[in-house]
């Protein structure tokens, strides 16, 4: 009877319900757990946690730095392009394409032509000057080919609104005026770069120029310019002195500097043929300022891609570093790793744990990176007296940039952990 019973015991116990009565439940690891040792992984080291996080700080500062720095940029340059470019026309004479014999189409009061028409600011005439290739430009009457002797130099034949239409600023001395154009006088202006060439410093002695064997008075150096920039590299005299000696232009080469206020550049692009020749509007090629918003897009799209690239680049470079220290971190947590996958850690707990770390340290490197590039933008902008420009959607996703650098990063170290033999781990 009792082995009745005992049998009849035996085969309960052996039920799939007693079975399972039984069994070891699995392990569980909770978010909390995952915090805490990730947290503890990350402070039993903080220096080399540190140094970790350094890469991803430098490359999502970078990109933050990047794109407030050329949002910032691309404000001043549709800036420069609404004061400059946007108020800009030129003029160029094409009557030879229309006459083989017509000459200059600029009439000789071109200035004061274009000057009546409301929204006009300055206006000028110019052309490059015609010299032999060896009509020498000197600052002494006679010379040797030597000393204060040079070629090369361009002539450049403009009337007295030039200067102004180019926005031209002069170191010492001043322009020639309408009086001296009038009376075709021997009176010069300078580039800069011509000065320092001839080695003229000062005008205190009344120094002159010697184009080929023809003297001409030096007034005024010019040190800068907004438009026209050649005009540091040149000589600029009188356009009636320049036909009085050398002739017209040739055909098709001269040309005219007008600027105006901003939003009447069109308007005058319109007006501007037929207010300097009213009987022959087709003898001049008027080109209209571009674009602004255009432009500054085409600049501001290509600093974008370029400036990216060096961005991506820093990324790259943190999450190599990330990697490299999570890998260092599970051969050095080896036995660690043993224990805990022989006290009943799962393989994806091990992951889940490194990965935690890895995306951690990226996103503090995400959130230090951050505020690092926009306080870079402030300081540049600052510096360079700019209103500083960082869009919203910028600031929001560079940590999460850091982030998911830190999960890439991780997810070899992680796979490797989760590879661990336990009792190859703690053999070591």
């Amino acid at each position: 009877m009792k082995g009745a019973i005992g049998a009849r015991s035996l085969i309960r116990a052996r039920t799939p319900r007693a079975a399972a009565e039984h069994r070891i439940p699995p392990s569980v690891f909770g978010w909390r757990d995952v915090l805490s040792e990730s947290l503890a992984g990350m402070l039993q080291r903080p220096a080399r946690s540190a140094l970790t996080a350094l890469g991803t700080v430098l490359g999502v500062g970078t990109f933050v730095a990047i794109l407030g720095l050329t949002a910032t940029a691309s404000a001043q340059i549709d800036t420069r392009f609404n004061a400059l470019s946007a108020t800009e026309v030129s003029i160029e004479d094409v009557a030879h394409e229309q006459d083989e014999f017509a000459g200059l189409a600029f009439p000789a009061d071109a200035d004061a032509r274009i000057g009546r028409l409301h929204g006009v600011e300055h206006a000028g005439v110019y052309w490059p000057v015609r010299l032999d290739p060896d009509t020498p430009v000197r600052s002494s009457p006679v010379g040797d080919g030597s000393t204060g002797t040079q070629s090369g130099i361009d002539v450049v034949a403009a009337s007295p609104g030039v200067f102004a239409a180019a926005g031209t600023r002069l170191a010492e001395g001043r322009v020639y005026d309408a009086y001296a154009s009038d009376q075709a006088a021997p009176v010069a202006v300078i580039g800069a770069g011509v000065a320092e060439r001839l080695g003229i410093t000062t005008l205190e002695t009344h120094p002159a120029i010697f184009i080929g064997s023809r003297p001409f008075t030096v007034t005024g150096i010019v040190s800068a310019t907004d438009r026209k920039a050649d005009l540091l590299l040149s000589v600029v005299v009188p356009r009636t002195t320049a036909e009085r000696i050398w002739g017209a232009p040739e055909s098709g080469g001269a040309k005219m500097l007008v600027s105006t206020r901003l939003g009447a550049a069109t308007q005058i692009a319109h007006e501007a043929a037929t207010a300097l020749r009213p009987d022959h509007p087709a003898y001049f090629k008027v080109v209209p300022p571009p674009d602004p918003r255009a432009l500054r897009t085409g600049v501001g799209d290509d600093l974008s891609r370029l400036f990216l690239l060096l961005a991506a680049i820093c990324l790259v470079i943190g999450a190599v570093g990330i990697a490299n220290t999570t890998l260092v971190a599970v051969l050095e947590r080896t036995g660690e790793i043993g224990l805990r996958r022989a006290l009943g850690a799962r393989g994806r707990h091990i992951t889940v744990q490194f990965l935690a770390e890895s995306a951690a340290l990226g996103t503090l490197g995400g959130l230090v990176g951050t505020s690092l590039g926009v306080l870079t933008v402030v300081t540049v902008a600052a510096i360079r007296d700019w209103t500083p420009v960082i869009h919203p959607a910028t600031a929001a996703t560079a940590p999460a940039i850091g982030l998911l650098t830190g999960l890439l990063a991780g997810l070899y170290p992680a796979w490797r952990a989760a590879r661990v033999e336990p009792a190859e781990a703690l053999r070591r």
